[in-house]
């Protein structure tokens, strides 16, 4: 199993898949055509689908505009086998020859393969890629999950993990102070900063449920708005963990180290389903996103508040059973209806998987390895309607 470092990227919104790595891929392809007269993007299947209201063009304009000019082609109705989000550069000379062309698909998390590299398969680190396999490693030792982390990734990761939590934490303040309208036509005002005072006016487990909301919708709504997030475990839900730490952080005055802890073990369940399903919308729908978001959060939440290894296990379990099914539908493309919503909901749930879980001596009949090959199955099930295409579900509305 790889590094952590793949689960976590820090980038601008509104997703990791149709912005961050597109991005990318385009700077890729800049590299190593810099002298064309003139560029062609090609778009396939969900990525083209959903591309406008996910800023998919701008993000590859924003690179290879400033070089030579550049013609985006959307097409919707072709699915390449490799994967959902595919892309093809071309670069043509003053002649209109084509003189390099590069496909390449955008495979979730802002991470690029094709047919002769792919990000997603570098060097394994961890000998182990279930829970159960880590668990009995770590067990017998007395080791926790973090630790296990920093065994294989050495002590540099907590400096890359201080510099995640900085983004994560920027990207709820600077959410929390924004106001006005999303962009992208629905009208969607942003919320967060009103959710934020509202919750003064409440109890004090109702002002806590309140800003948990506020917190999770801060950062989704800078996503939705092409700010700078950090990926947890993607775009469409990078509001999910901050939402939980930052509020964990201000309620209960946890160090920086021991977020960063958190982190690390968050990371490890995602990067589990990252090797054995996916984290891709276009792939398995929401619940590879969001579902696993909340994951993170639950794993995460579940340690600060002294969970065994069987407990953390068992809120991960939790966590993404109940976003089996989940469906990426967002309507107009746009990462905003129901993706905002849903990712302070998920905040909420893994707060409430933790609390579950630590009530229990971590004892359960299914595993989080169990769903998360259900998860898998699921995503594969569903049609491509609901695996964001925009084609069904609230998309249509």
């Amino acid at each position: 199993m790889e590094s952590i470092r793949q689960i976590y990227r820090i980038g601008k919104g509104p997703s990791s898949s149709h912005t961050i790595g597109p991005s990318r891929a385009a700077e890729m392809f800049l590299s190593r055509c810099n002298h064309a007269a003139r560029y062609r993007v090609t778009l396939y299947g969900s990525l083209a689908a959903t591309g406008k209201g996910h800023m998919t063009d701008v993000a590859i304009l924003e690179v290879l505009e400033p070089r030579a000019t550049t013609e985006i082609v959307w097409k919707p109705d072709v699915f390449k086998p490799f994967h959902p989000n595919g892309m093809l550069f071309e670069g043509f000379d003053t002649e209109g020859r084509l003189i390099d062309s590069f496909e390449v698909y955008s495979i979730g998390g802002g991470v690029l393969a094709n047919r002769d590299f792919n990000e997603q398969k570098t060097q394994d680190i961890y000998p182990e890629s279930t829970i159960k396999d880590i668990i009995n490693i770590i067990g017998p030792e007395g080791l926790s999950y973090w630790e296990y982390v920093e065994k294989y990734e050495g002590s540099g990761i907590w400096d890359y993990l201080q510099e995640i939590w900085e983004a994560m934490k920027r990207s709820v303040e600077e959410g929390l102070l924004a106001e006005g309208v999303l962009p992208g036509g629905l009208g969607l005002r942003r919320k967060a900063a009103t959710y934020l005072i509202k919750s003064k006016a409440y109890s004090k487990s109702l002002q806590g449920r309140g800003r948990v909301y506020a917190y999770a919708l801060a950062v989704s709504e800078q996503n939705a708005a092409g700010g700078k997030v950090v990926t947890a475990p993607t775009c469409g839900s990078s509001g999910v963990v901050p939402g939980v730490l930052y509020y964990l952080q201000q309620t209960r005055e946890f160090s920086d180290m021991r977020i960063c802890r958190a982190l690390a073990s968050a990371a490890l369940f995602a990067n589990v389903v990252r090797t054995n399903a996916s984290i891709s919308g276009a792939e398995v729908g929401c619940q590879g996103e969001v579902g696993v978001g909340c994951v993170m959060a639950s794993v995460a939440a579940s340690q600060l508040f002294g969970g065994s290894l069987a407990q953390i296990e068992y809120a991960a379990e939790m966590a993404l059973e109940h976003h089996l099914g989940l469906t990426c539908d967002p309507m107009c493309g746009l990462v905003q209806i129901p993706c905002i919503e849903r990712n302070a909901f998920a905040a909420a749930r893994a707060l409430d998987a933790n609390t579950y879980s630590n009530f229990s001596d971590g004892s359960h009949r299914v595993s989080f390895d169990q769903v998360v090959e259900v998860m898998r199955q699921t995503g594969h099930d569903l049609p491509s309607l609901y695996k964001e295409t925009s084609g069904g579900g609230l998309a249509i509305i």
